[in-house]
């Protein structure tokens, strides 16, 4: 296989490269060891476009998210992505908290975020209810947003497809060959990738790409964050994202609404060093409880649906890198992209792009790139005429599988045959949310598998969740 570019790593800021690429004349292999895209942070994160009011001034951070936040009404409209700008209330609950927030506003100036404003307690209250009554003032920040990180990621990754990338799934890099002081190509469990560049957009394993050509002046450990999903028929809700008084460790415990009516709590902040363990644990999740009401004192979690965890890569030394070499021509390496990747991903792609430029790449315009993906048709968002006329067309749309969240069967079929195919229960549960309601694929479970095994031709038994060594069966009981 040859390419002109190769990307390693298909999460938000490999597939947001990607398809920055195919702008240019240029040929693009993105590969990933996990058999979907989304990688690891990227599926499992706070679903928030951020505006970078926090970050730390004159950083590479601060530039990127900063830039990267007005991006994304066209970005979301283009790629066909759930996504709406609630903004965000930072609310001081004690006078220590109360105290800090002249400081938290200049810091949002120094990073020319300057739509940011003081609240009263009065005028919090009356935009959210649920708010503890001990809640001093705050700042609103009007351009904080919400997302549908698992749609962003498919719709980069399937829009660059259209437009010339291919992506190599189940694909691990092991090895990077150089050759006279400049990248040749990458060794991958499934044979020799040529490639002119190669851009290590890896996560929490760039570290191990990085010692590859010997680049690996840092190390990553995975930094969990752990999360509630509340049912959308919990009675305390709130309209914004509800942001506590940053730490240096963390940005805290949120509670957001998302963009499909559900609410999300935590993360946690857990540095570890097994870069594979997303599980909860009863202290964790008892603490983001215990932050949340707080904050939200009469939030339910009694109508919690799920919980889950994320991994951050959390870079030794910190901060957000985007490396180029004097001694290693053509290799472009990025750490330290943590809670902010989500947002950044859409400057880090035109980033890396004039930053190639600038070292030599040499591509003409693709004057043909059309940035435009659409998505698969919701049935439960449509008035009853439209569903009545996509049943017309695809009588697959009539069969309501999943019955928390309305999603039909032509819904999942077009997931399983779209430009990334979704081929495990996780991937369709992530483009079409069959799985993602109250009982949590309790009803619609082996109904989706049923679909996977027929559409791709395989048995049942094969049918995995997410990895190889996931199956959704293990035998026959008659």
């Amino acid at each position: 296989m040859k390419a002109d570019i190769l990307v390693i790593g298909a999460g938000a800021v490999g597939c947001a490269i990607t398809r920055e690429l195919t702008k240019y004349q240029l040929s693009v292999i993105t590969v990933d060891k996990n058999s979907d895209v989304g990688g690891l942070a990227s599926k499992s994160n706070s679903a928030i476009i951020h505006t970078g009011y926090d970050a730390s001034p004159g950083t590479l951070e601060s530039q990127l998210v900063v830039a990267a936040n007005p991006l994304y009404e066209e970005l979301a409209r283009d790629l066909d992505v759930p996504f709406t700008k609630v903004g965000a209330i930072l609310p001081a609950i004690n006078d220590e908290q109360f105290a800090l927030l002249p400081a938290l506003k200049e810091k949002a100036f120094k990073n020319r975020v300057y739509d940011i404003d003081y609240l009263s307690r009065e005028q919090i209250l009356d935009m959210e209810p649920n708010i503890t009554n001990e809640v001093r003032g705050g700042l609103y920040i009007p351009r904080e947003s919400i997302i549908d990180p698992f749609l962003l990621v498919v719709g980069y990754a399937e829009n660059a497809v259209k437009n010339g990338a291919t992506f190599l799934l189940d694909t691990e890099v092991i090895g990077i060959d150089v050759r006279d002081g400049r990248v040749a190509g990458a060794a991958t469990t499934r044979g020799f990738i040529e490639a002119r560049w190669i851009i290590n957009a890896a996560g929490l394993y760039c570290d191990r790409i990085a010692s590859f050509v010997g680049k690996a002046d840092y190390f990553v450990n995975p930094r969990k964050g752990q999360f509630f999903i509340l049912d959308k028929t919990t009675k305390t809700k709130v309209d914004h994202i509800i942001l506590p008084i940053p730490t240096k460790l963390t940005k805290g415990k949120l509670v957001s609404p998302t963009t499909h009516g559900n609410l999300l709590v935590g993360p946690t902040a857990e540095d570890g060093d097994d870069k594979t363990d997303a599980s909860t644990n009863r202290a964790g999740l008892d603490s983001v409880m215990e932050d949340a009401k707080r904050l939200v004192p009469a939030i339910e979690f009694r109508d919690t649906i799920t919980q889950f965890s994320g991994l951050r890569p959390n870079r030794n030394p910190e901060g957000l890198h985007i490396d180029v070499y004097d001694d290693l021509a053509n290799y472009v390496n990025l750490s330290g992209v943590r809670s902010t990747g989500l947002t950044a991903s859409a400057a880090i792609g035109r980033y890396v792009v004039n930053l190639m430029q600038e070292h030599g790449l040499e591509a003409q315009v693709n004057w043909q790139f059309d940035p435009i993906r659409t998505g698969i048709p919701a049935f439960h968002a449509m008035t009853p005429a439209e569903q009545e006329e996509i049943i017309k067309a695809d009588s697959l749309y009539a069969n309501v599988v999943c019955r928390c969240e309305t999603i039909t069967e032509g819904e999942i079929v077009r997931a399983i045959h779209s430009p990334i195919p979704a081929h495990s229960v996780d991937a369709v549960k992530r483009r079409v949310r069959a799985g993602m309601g109250r009982c949590q694929g309790g009803f619609c479970g082996p109904k989706v598998i049923e679909i996977l095994a027929r559409e791709l031709g395989v048995a049942q038994d094969e049918i995995v969740k997410e990895g190889h060594d996931s199956p959704m069966l293990v035998g026959t009981v008659k």
